[in-house]
């Protein structure tokens, strides 16, 4: 994209810088956001969600990557959902995100490795199941604040992994 002295930007580079920023400020938000109260009953605003899902499916997109890191804090801030609740709406969304990008695929079927498939999503699966139980014992403030420093040494560690 541009040159100044020894340092060039480029397309690749500045994605991934990007993605890292976008990471950084939901983690922050996450991290030090205001606590907001939820309301058990509250009315669905169509448009809101609509947004919030444009915005999320346009920056997934742009970076390659960003489910849970943009669908969570989306889903707590905007839609004030409780965490467990952000949590398992994100990978409802994140599955059939997958699921529509590997029928995207279908016709590679040669090419897949269905060993590893295999050894990766039993041992996801393994993990699903076991976050459930966990969940029972998480407070949903302290489990934002762990995903929101999560997601902040994952942005430091992009930044520094492009920039050094």
């Amino acid at each position: 994209l541009f040159q100044i002295g020894s340092f060039t930007l480029t397309k690749d580079l500045f994605l991934m810088l990007f993605f890292a920023f976008i990471m950084l400020i939901s983690g922050a938000k996450m991290v030090f956001g205001v606590k907001k109260e939820i309301q058990e009953k509250q009315e669905i605003k169509y448009g809101l969600v609509l947004l919030n899902g444009v915005i999320v499916g346009v920056l997934s997109g742009l970076v390659g990557a960003g489910g849970g890191f943009l669908i969570v804090p989306a889903l707590v801030f905007f839609m004030s959902l409780p965490m467990h609740k952000a949590v398992g709406t994100s990978l409802l969304i994140i599955s059939i995100n997958s699921l529509i990008g590997f029928t995207g695929d279908i016709l590679n079927l040669p090419q897949i490795d269905w060993h590893f498939l295999l050894i990766f999503s039993s041992i996801a699966s393994a993990g699903i199941f076991l976050g459930i139980y966990l969940n029972q014992f998480l407070n949903s403030e302290k489990l934002k604040k762990v995903f929101g420093y999560f997601v902040l040494a994952m942005a430091v560690v992009i930044i520094f992994k492009e920039l050094i």
